[in-house]
């Protein structure tokens, strides 16, 4: 295989992207094997094409489809020594396979994507063989989004289990309900599996303890609230029961998903420390801000004394400047009197020049 990679989008699961995304696809698929020995399996919205090769690996042939070209021409490439693989572009809702010529259909996580819901199960249908079976997954509305009070943009309509059942019910009489939600498991398992399960633990006998932190001591032996419903449904109540229903626990052999986990809470326990010494440092430059604004406060106090006494200067010297001007006018009137009476006795020669 290349190295090229599609770039994740945010919703297409990559393999390599990190978190709980990762345990999720991949467990899907893995729980899918079961079904898919020796037989026709189409795997709708396959993206990159990791499921649909996983599931050849047993399977007679497998078609996977998907509506993105960029997809397509990367699975093509990407798995192109698988023999009994091929990839199509395609829609969900036109498949373009003959009638009746799968035997196992996949879909995980495309439901809640589309508004033509009905024509994809009426497409699912078409394309089963009528002992085909169809392993569909998608979000449980109640849980994936009202009580976590979370919105996927990329989501167009999610189902609550009623609204799933009548949509998968209308048209296949025989369901199989599983739950799916990742979460760090404590897994207690034999250490040899038993014979009849090739090697993968399947056929050995289950059992699921749930129980919340606050009342540990209540369990109940199932998934109560899972995130993500997942279908295992068919018009043939015998070939559903060909499968019997299994606990299925996918186990993270490198602990990859928890140590990614963990450097998680690690970095958010950086950067909460990293933001208590920003705040105080802000707290810091807050009380300089303070003094330095006490100080221009001072500095402008000075200023308008300043200026108050310029104005009263100002005006004291226009007062006396107006007191000299009134005073030179009164001497040049005085003045110009005395002249004015000292004329005529010069002429009258009663007094010299």
């Amino acid at each position: 295989m290349n190295d090229d990679r599609l770039p994740f989008t945010g919703e297409r699961f990559i393999p390599g992207t990190r978190g709980e995304i990762w345990i999720e696809h991949w467990h899907r698929y893995h729980f899918a094997r079961r079904w898919a020995v020796g037989q026709r399996v189409l795997d709708v919205a396959c993206g990159e094409g990791y499921g649909s090769a996983l599931l050849a690996r047993t399977a007679k042939s497998v078609v996977g489809i998907d509506i993105s070209p960029d997809a397509i021409a990367h699975a093509r490439k990407t798995y192109a020594e698988v023999g009994n693989l091929e990839f199509r572009e395609a829609s969900c809702t036109a498949l373009g396979l003959p009638d009746g010529s799968v035997d196992v259909a996949v879909s995980f996580e495309t439901l809640e994507h589309i508004a033509e819901q009905e024509q994809f199960l009426d497409e699912l249908a078409r394309v089963l063989a009528p002992d085909g079976v169809l392993i569909l997954s998608c979000p449980n509305k109640a849980e994936y989004t009202d009580r976590r009070n979370h919105v996927n943009e990329f989501h167009v309509k999610e189902l609550y289990r009623d609204e799933l059942a009548a949509l998968v019910g209308a048209r296949f009489a025989h369901v199989g309900w599983y739950g799916q939600r990742p979460a760090f498991y404590s897994v207690v398992a034999p250490e040899t599996p038993s014979p009849f399960g090739e090697g993968r633990g399947e056929g050995q006998s289950g059992e699921i303890i749930e129980i919340s932190e606050s009342q540990p001591i209540d369990a109940i032996p199932r998934l109560g609230n899972p995130l993500y419903f997942m279908l295992v449904a068919s018009r043939s109540r015998v070939a559903l029961d060909a499968q019997p229903p299994v606990l299925s626990v996918l186990a993270d052999r490198d602990d990859w998903v928890h140590r990614d986990y963990e450097k998680v809470m690690k970095d958010l326990d950086w950067w909460a420390a990293h933001t208590k010494g920003l705040e105080a440092e802000m707290e810091g430059l807050r009380e300089q801000a303070g003094e330095i604004q006490r100080g221009k406060a001072a500095v402008e106090a000075a200023l308008n004394l300043r200026e108050a006494a310029v104005a009263a200067r100002d005006a004291q010297i226009a007062a006396q400047a107006n007191e000299i001007a009134a005073a030179k006018q009164e001497v040049s009137r005085r003045a110009g009197w005395r002249w004015w009476v000292r004329l005529p006795l010069v002429k009258l020669g009663i007094i010299r020049e």
